[in-house]
């Protein structure tokens, strides 16, 4: 059994005196550098959604030769080149930099458009073991971690997983675990459920009504809109998420639970406000995405 939750409890005031360390440091490890698929705009899109939630500052961690790429896509963020091997990064080295990487910062975004390379696998799995900062795990982060034989035995980082019911499925499979991630609300909330009980952790099950489980608690979101169904908003939610969790880094009673709710409710709204705005259904962007980000999570702030 599970406590379903319907209230979102309120984000809490900005400080008037706070700083770019008041509000945490995010860090997004991301991108792909192979010639097919090659991708840079993933790190960058969760580089802006973590910057429009209002952190503090952002830092890139990139196969080296996309970096300026990246970082000329968001260039209020700073970069930390991950070195290549032959056949992507090079497994050792870009161990070695997330580490240099991990612990600087207050949050983790890991896993958007990284690819799947061995040197991908060695950061997403020293991702789950350090324990310097939470982690937001995203996109090729969670396939990996699936295709790992028995990865739920060595979780120690404060994990936080954001799949679509494709994913999903293959960390249920990973975990003989049994349900539809792609079905009804029930049955959605249920996988919800059981993959955050199983591997002790927050799981977002993103979708129409998307779900947030720490394996106690359930909750889905009402808000959203199908204009949100477009490449590239996943990655924005992934950055929002840490950057809201950088956020609360200095406070010793926040509840990752609430601070998740919170950026789900506020990426949905954002994408019910660019509909109504522009009178569509289909066509925006995820820029048009995170610049309605600020203004969401503002309303869901304390009020004095």
């Amino acid at each position: 059994m599970h406590e379903t939750i319907e209230t979102i409890p309120p984000l809490p005031v900005r400080p008037r005196d706070g700083h770019k360390g008041t509000f945490g440091r995010v860090g997004v490890v991301g991108g792909c550098a192979s010639d097919d698929p090659r991708m840079v705009g993933a790190p960058a899109l969760a580089a802006l959604g973590a910057a429009r939630s209002g952190c503090g500052l952002v830092k890139i961690g990139a196969p080296g030769s996309i970096l300026d790429a990246a970082l000329t896509l968001a260039p209020f963020a700073t970069g930390l080149a991950l070195p290549m091997g032959l056949d992507g990064l090079d497994p050792a080295g870009a161990a070695e930099r997330f580490d240099e990487l991990a612990a600087g910062v207050d949050a983790l975004c890991v896993g958007v458009g990284l690819g799947q390379s061995r040197g991908a696998r060695a950061v997403v799995l020293r991702s789950v073991l350090q324990e310097d900062a939470p982690v937001v795990l995203d996109a090729d982060g969670l396939n990996l971690l699936a295709s790992e034989p028995e990865f739920w035995r060595e979780l120690r980082a404060s994990l936080v997983l954001t799949p679509h019911p494709g994913e999903a499925r293959r960390l249920m499979e990973a975990l003989s675990l049994r349900g539809d991630p792609a079905g009804d609300e029930a049955g959605r909330v249920g996988v919800c459920v059981a993959l955050a009980r199983r591997l002790g952790c927050l799981v977002v099950l993103k979708g129409s009504g998307t779900a947030v489980s720490d394996g106690l608690r359930a909750w889905v979101c009402r808000a959203g809109h199908p204009c949100l169904g477009t490449g590239g908003t996943g990655d924005v939610l992934a950055g929002v998420l840490a950057g809201l969790i950088a956020q609360s880094h200095a406070d010793p009673a926040r509840d990752l639970f609430s601070i998740v709710q919170a950026g789900v409710q506020a990426h949905a709204e954002a994408g019910e406000a660019w509909a109504a705005a522009s009178g569509a259904t289909g066509g925006m962007t995820p820029t048009d995405l995170a610049g309605l980000i600020p203004a969401r999570v503002e309303a869901l702030r304390a009020k004095n």
